[in-house]
């Protein structure tokens, strides 16, 4: 069936309208992966980038090699041949090399960045980290600043162009630490302790939350991360301390029963070793509340 030039001219506007319209929908603040506010994050999007082109060496001929073949043998060209038995090694041996090259590139560079970006690597050896702790709990998340000796409920704070390390565990189900526009995900898990080293580049406001399905709440569980400067930073632990409430192992028990949507809170001060309570609570056979350890240190 012959399309007639105007026809063929309307539908070609009507696909690049409609193109027009994807692409409008992808703006960065819903794929904040795709503007970076950290070298983690910078490095994760410039690989998945550098894969995606990669890839298109395969895919791009297969499209256009589609659309020829459409073309070339369709029933109006008389020209066009039927050749079943027509061969060529040059092509079979292209169709081969080709893709175990591509999986080669590919797997170097997944190699290479995946020791480049691993989450316990320390991002400047030579600046001191913002220690913080995240607790994953039902559902909200939990982030004690054990050297300055505060806590905030689904907000996080820091210094940008400070390193900042995550020691994040879980008190109830496994659960998933993201902050997309810094990059990396890592699990939460019970009785266990992992660790993420993240950067912000400027100041900002960033969306985290829990990737993994943990139950009713989930669709709610996420928190604010806040990048500011210095002095911002120290406000902001002086507003933490000024809050008056203190997290002792009577008031993190309470925090710790399920709630969902849970309001921004600060605490004043924390029971010593809290962190380290919260993992031996799961700890071998027993299990033990924070107040069974009588607030003894931990790492």
């Amino acid at each position: 069936m012959r399309i007639s030039p105007p026809i063929r001219r309307c539908l070609a506007v009507a696909g690049a309208g409609a193109l027009a319209l994807g692409l409008a929908g992808c703006a960065t603040s819903y794929a904040p992966i795709l503007d970076p506010q950290g070298p983690v994050a910078l490095g994760q999007r410039d690989i998945m980038f550098r894969a995606f082109g990669i890839m298109m060496i395969v895919v791009l001929p297969v499209f256009v090699l589609a659309a020829i073949f459409v073309w070339r043998y369709r029933a109006s060209n008389a020209k066009a041949r039927f050749e079943p038995e027509w061969e060529s090694n040059g092509i079979d041996a292209l169709t081969w090399i080709v893709p175990a090259l591509i999986w080669a590139t590919l797997a170097y560079h997944v190699w290479v960045y995946t020791h480049a970006f691993d989450p316990y690597k320390p991002l400047d050896p030579y600046v001191k980290p913002l220690e913080v702790q995240a607790v994953a709990q039902d559902w909200k998340w939990l982030f004690i600043y054990p050297e300055e000796g505060i806590a905030s409920v689904n907000e996080i704070a820091f210094p940008a162009g400070r390193p900042v390390t995550f020691r994040i565990t879980s008190d109830t189900v496994m659960n998933s630490f993201f902050i997309p526009a810094l990059g990396s995900q890592i699990y939460a898990m019970a009785g266990m302790e992992t660790r993420l080293n993240l950067l912000a580049d400027r100041p900002g406001a960033f969306r985290g939350r829990n990737t993994q399905y943990s139950g009713d709440g989930f669709p709610d569980q996420h928190f604010a991360a806040l990048s500011m400067t210095a002095e911002d930073f120290d406000a902001w632990v002086a507003k933490a301390k000024a809050s008056g409430e203190g997290l002792d192992a009577a008031a993190y028990e309470a925090l710790a029963k399920p709630s969902s949507k849970h309001p921004v809170t600060y605490y004043a001060t924390v029971e010593p070793g809290l962190f380290g309570h919260i993992i031996a609570r799961y700890d071998g056979a027993m299990a033990m509340t924070a107040m069974d350890h009588g607030g003894a240190a931990a790492e």
